[in-house]
């Protein structure tokens, strides 16, 4: 087996199978993983700073089987930092990635996908970015889904919120909304599910919250259900398992509003040029912290004049 050792700050770090195909039409091989994640580490690594990471890996690339990991493996070199949750019935102890060796280490297991927690190891039952995932079904499109978040946009404006967008690196969208690391992920769920039921009940022919995916044809799925506890998205410039090596990108406002973006626009070899030509767009995600109080107080009247009625 193909194997080289290289010392990444202070970290000996052995990469395997260098030469593997992992986007074959493209001639992407592991090799080219990794030196993504070593490029994009300063972007990136900010916005998994202490949140516990779920593996997706990718043994034989984006051709073959995947499988998620959420337990640190005990082969792992003894500088991964882990953080234990407990969970009905176990406890996990997740990979925390703070440092360019650890997200290295992570491709170097086929981790195409950075999948991280909503919340951090400081405030882990309490999340500090609520989200809501936009997933265009069969017969609807990325312009759909571009359509609705500025649908989703306006509903958290009336709550005084603000959203970031990046696409989601597949057909879809995110919208991240930075929130104070008070609430439960069940009062967070409450709040994005809220919002999503004006917009579905504002735009019923474009979008739905049916679970039953047979049920969601030609409409735009609000995913509200993602700000549940231990569900993990995909974080901002994570690449993607699918053909051209797609990259999940920040976008502005603007540029959803012109209807005009394609989610195959970003990718490995274009994303660089990107960041040069606009910056890091979710940087001020890191910086606000949003209140959620006045929709969960308008969800408490709803329910309590609901418990009325049916009294």
């Amino acid at each position: 087996m193909e194997r080289e050792v290289i010392r990444i700050p202070g970290q000996p770090l052995s990469f395997t199978n260098l030469d593997k195909l992992f986007w074959p039409e493209e001639g992407l091989t592991k090799a080219h993983l990794i030196k993504y994640y070593s490029d994009i580490t300063p972007v990136l690594l900010p916005y998994v700073h202490n949140r516990p990471l779920v593996m997706k890996r990718y043994p034989d690339g984006i051709s073959g089987e995947a499988f998620y990991q959420k337990e640190c493996p005990e082969y792992a070199p003894d500088w991964i930092q882990t953080f234990p949750v407990q969970h009905s019935e176990k406890i996990i102890n997740y990979i925390i990635c703070n440092d360019l060796a650890t997200l290295l280490w992570l491709a170097n297991q086929a981790c195409i996908e950075v999948h991280a927690w909503l919340s951090t190891r400081d405030h882990i039952e309490c999340p500090d970015i609520a989200v809501m995932d936009l997933d265009p079904a069969e017969g609807a499109t990325f312009r759909d889904a571009m359509q609705v978040a500025l649908l989703v946009r306006q509903a958290l404006a009336e709550f005084g919120l603000q959203a970031f967008v990046k696409t989601s690196g597949a057909r879809g969208l995110h919208l991240f909304i930075p929130i104070q690391p008070v609430y439960l992920f069940r009062d967070v769920t409450r709040a994005m599910e809220y919002i999503a039921r004006l917009v579905n009940r504002a735009y019923p022919t474009g979008t739905t919250l049916e679970r039953a995916v047979h049920r969601r044809k030609g409409k735009v799925y609000l995913d509200y259900l993602q700000n549940g506890r231990g569900k993990t998205m995909v974080f901002p410039y994570s690449l993607r398992p699918l053909p051209g090596a797609p990259v999940s990108t920040p976008l502005t406002w603007p540029e959803v509003e012109a209807l005009d973006v394609e989610p195959t626009d970003f990718n490995i070899r274009t994303i660089f040029q990107r960041l040069k030509e606009t910056g890091d767009l979710f940087r001020d995600l890191l910086v606000q912290e949003q209140s959620l109080d006045d929709i969960l107080d308008v969800v408490a009247g709803s329910d309590s004049l609901t418990l009325g009625m049916e009294g």
